[in-house]
């Protein structure tokens, strides 16, 4: 019997193809219908093979989540963007494949973010999620996410919210 075990990591150079293709995979079921259809395809095809190849080459903080052998999911992270939010840390995109959802991979890649932006020296961790991602949000806040503050975010002449969540 094989025993088929998820294991969360750094990205390596080899993970680019597949983390491309669950950019794109999960971008496409998380914003669809929210984001105007020409700017989410644009967003999604400059995160193309290349630029992930070089993100990870140039050492930026990528966790992969992978499962059978294969990247399934990742974490991008790193220090907090925005002053006004008094923590240290933040995790810029946690995304899973779509059919990985649900089963308490995300909440695995999540912890592991946030473990390793506390070994960092980072006190407490940001999130910013569009607020009409109902599923993002439920899922920040059950993970004991305070919704903080709102922006906006612009797609083609479109204005969406977005939420912060922290967590100290």
């Amino acid at each position: 019997m094989k025993t088929i075990a998820a294991e969360v990591r750094f990205a390596k150079p080899s993970d680019a193809g597949r983390l491309a293709a669950v950019h794109d995979a999960a971008w496409r079921g998380a914003y669809t219908g929210i984001i105007p259809h020409r700017a989410l395809t644009r967003m999604i095809m400059r995160r193309n093979t290349a630029w992930w190849a070089e993100a990870i080459g140039n050492r930026a903080a990528i966790l992969a989540l992978e499962f059978d052998g294969a990247a399934v999911g990742y974490a991008t992270l790193g220090r907090n963007r925005t002053d006004a939010l008094a923590v240290e840390g933040e995790i810029y995109e946690l995304y899973l494949q779509p059919e990985y959802q649900g089963l308490g991979f995300g909440r695995r890649l999540f912890q592991s973010a946030r473990n390793l932006l506390r070994a960092r020296g980072m006190v407490g961790v940001a999130v910013w999620a569009l607020a009409d991602n109902e599923s993002a949000c439920r899922f920040y806040a059950g993970s004991g996410g305070i919704d903080v503050a709102e922006g906006n975010e612009r797609f083609d002449g479109v204005t969406l919210r977005k939420l912060a969540y922290v967590w100290q």
